[in-house]
């Protein structure tokens, strides 16, 4: 049935499986430049519900928005060495600032106009974003700055998969100064909790929240925490991170400020960013065999109501389906679908492959009965909404899938998380039950670079909820357990 609608079985090739999703849901295409995509209103939308969600949440909590430049002085990534170590194999350079004809046709480079710094077209914005906070902070007066950017970023992938990595994107990152560590510590995970709850309560993934490996961390940070969400296939996708800088960035760029005792001192930093991969971890939580599956709370179109009639009937069915949508749009993200160039089966079809969460039906017997019939996307029998209920009854009915789709997906990842006996057992288990692995973990560096060699596997996270590991000895390394780390193969 679901390859008759052109979606390849999960259990066939998830892989493909997703790009059909995403696909028939009409979320990107192709673009014309390698590894960059175009996203397609529908797409685009489930992006704009994302951002305006967060958007709420970080000025809730002090926060404001800026904007930066593109282009970054090639020169700002090397003055911290950390860095531009992580980001110099991804990075775009601009060495001219004009074209000019070619004999024969087309264009190139003109030599006259070779830029004496090449410019980065940035892949993060630290290096920009603590070069101007050097202009605009002298005193702890004017801590804490609390600034976040809604933009692109350019990041060149070798792999791409739309969403999940692509070589433009886009995201937000915060980037915070404050006048102490232990300021800038609470931010660090004020953040964290900020993305945790928003991609629970909204987006109806459950996340696991922790710290990152010393292998795993940002480039140039302290510390980087994380939340880790399990996709349908048992693999992790990072979904969003908060770094704690430290002052590394603040004395590359030499940002000090006077403190209350008339002394100077470096200022202290967090940054912290999601991007359009949420997107992906939506697809691939959430959706089905039949197509895109969406949580009502972000859905671009949460309820779709298709007249059904003949040519005979259609004043009074749209009189009643106006009604309705007059009802339902001031609390609803509703559509009418009346066009008459589609049959209904295929109108239907386009908006279960769109993932609106609700369809109503009404036709001229409904419109006798005062009635609509509903259907929702995630499974189970057509129900009547009364028109003269319909605005509680349909609320209710999305606030209930809003839930399941949590629980589902709870449950899941509750199902897929296992705690390793032995080696064997790790090993094993990766092949033939992907999922979380809760191990009791001794190793170090190399041990991890060992581990991940060996299996694919990486440290997602040493998980903030920790149980003892008193008198445990690691299974992937036979040392002593430190603390308790979560491993999976990740996107």
């Amino acid at each position: 049935m679901a390859q008759d609608k052109g979606v390849t079985p999960r259990s066939e090739d998830y892989s493909q499986w997703y790009r059909d999703v995403i696909a028939r849901g009409d979320l990107v295409d192709d673009a014309p430049v390698r590894g960059c995509k175009v996203l397609k209103p529908h797409g685009y939308a489930i992006w704009e519900a994302i951002q305006r969600g967060l958007d709420e949440r970080f000025k809730a909590t002090g926060h404001v928005n800026a904007y930066f430049p593109l282009l970054i002085p090639m020169s700002f990534l090397s003055r911290e060495a950390e860095h531009v170590e992580g980001f110099a194999k991804e990075c775009a350079l601009v060495t001219h600032h004009r074209l000019r004809s070619k004999e024969g046709g087309g264009v190139e480079p003109d030599p006259a106009s070779k830029l004496e710094e090449p410019l980065v077209i940035r892949p993060t914005s630290e290096t920009m974003i603590w070069h101007m906070y050097g202009r605009w902070i002298d005193s702890w007066r004017d801590l804490p700055i609390l600034v976040n950017q809604w933009a692109n970023v350019m990041r060149w992938e070798m792999k791409t998969r739309p969403f999940l990595r692509t070589s433009e994107f886009l995201w937000q990152e915060g980037h915070t100064a404050h006048a102490t560590r232990e300021e800038a510590e609470e931010e660090t995970l004020k953040m964290l909790d900020v993305y945790a709850s928003f991609a629970e309560e909204v987006l109806a993934i459950p996340v696991v929240k922790g710290r990152k490996s010393a292998r795993e961390r940002f480039a140039g940070a302290v510390e980087t925490y994380t939340i880790e969400a399990l996709m349908q296939d048992g693999w992790a996708l990072q979904s969003g991170t908060s770094h704690f800088l430290g002052q590394n960035f603040a004395k590359a760029f030499d940002v000090t400020f006077q403190n209350v005792d008339g002394e100077r001192e470096h200022v202290w930093a967090t940054s912290w960013g999601v991007s359009t991969r949420l997107v992906g971890a939506l697809v691939m939580t959430h959706s089905d065999d039949e197509g895109l599956v969406l949580p009502p709370a972000v859905a671009p179109i949460q309820v779709v109501i298709v007249p059904v009639y003949k040519a005979k009937d259609r004043d009074e069915v749209m009189a009643a389906v106006d009604g309705l949508h007059a009802t339902l749009k001031p609390h609803v993200r509703v559509r009418v679908d009346d066009r008459d160039n589609l049959r209904v089966g295929a109108k239907f079809f386009e908006w279960e492959q769109k993932g609106v969460p609700l369809r109503l039906e009404v036709g001229p017997r409904d419109v006798a009965k005062g009635q609509a019939f509903a259907k929702r996307r995630t499974g189970g029998d057509k129900f009547a909404i009364a028109f003269d209920d319909a605005l509680a009854t349909v609320q209710q009915v999305l606030d209930e899938m809003q839930g399941d789709m949590l629980q589902r997906a709870l449950d899941h990842r509750e199902s897929h998380t296992f705690t390793a006996e032995s080696r064997e057992d790790f090993v094993k288990g990766l092949e033939e039950r992907p999922g979380f692995y809760r191990v009791a973990w001794g190793g170090d560096d190399a041990d991890e670079d060992r581990v991940k060699e060996e299996t694919k596997a990486t440290i997602r996270c040493f998980p903030q909820e920790q149980d003892s590991v008193e008198g445990l000895t690691c299974p992937l390394t036979g040392k002593p357990a430190r603390e308790w780390a979560l491993f999976a193969r990740a996107y």
